[in-house]
């Protein structure tokens, strides 16, 4: 502040530096799958978020470029898996712009016909509700259609510092493959 109490411009923030101190936020790993059988497409996100119980809404940003954003809005649905530990792996396959093929990857249809991680720890299958401006990502909002958990006790694949790692350790989880 001045000394007459005005606010002085701040200059910007810069996002590598925005993203490192974020980086301190631990975060669960998603990977968001959506399409149809022809045009099936799955992305890593950690931007995810339980929005409203009632109505049941969630939300997760996307890059603005992501490959997923036109098999999305052509199928107007998406599914949220949540990793498990040792699903490190899948998630850097999915992470990076030239991705593993969700063919390859063990999956099952929805009753809508959306693909769902076979071994995902639970899904949150959603109908885009609306989709608002966030910068360089657009934030996707989805009504909650139907969900599911595993039968299995496993502990989730938290996003931590830049690291994929297990719940309560400093051992990061196994290394991308």
């Amino acid at each position: 502040m001045s000394q007459h109490g005005r606010q002085l411009p701040q200059p910007p923030v810069d996002g590598r530096a925005l993203r490192t101190v974020c980086g301190n936020f631990a975060t669960g790993v998603t990977v968001i799958t959506t399409g149809g059988p022809e045009d099936g497409a799955a992305t890593t996100v950690n931007s995810f978020t339980s929005v409203s119980l009632e109505p049941p809404l969630a939300l997760f940003c996307l890059h603005r470029q992501s490959r997923l954003r036109p098999a999305l809005q052509r199928s107007g649905g998406f599914v949220v898996n949540f990793l498990t530990r040792s699903q490190a792996g899948l998630a850097w396959k999915f992470a990076g712009r030239e991705s593993a093929r969700l063919a390859e990857v063990p999956h099952h249809r929805s009753t809508s016909g959306l693909p769902v991680l076979t071994e995902a720890l639970a899904f949150l299958e959603c109908r885009l509700a609306d989709e608002y401006d966030g910068g360089d990502h657009a934030i996707l909002l989805g009504e909650v259609t139907a969900l599911g958990t595993s039968t299995e006790e496993t502990d989730p694949l938290v996003f931590y510092k830049g690291a994929m790692r297990a719940l309560g350790t400093d051992v990061p989880a196994p290394a991308r493959g």
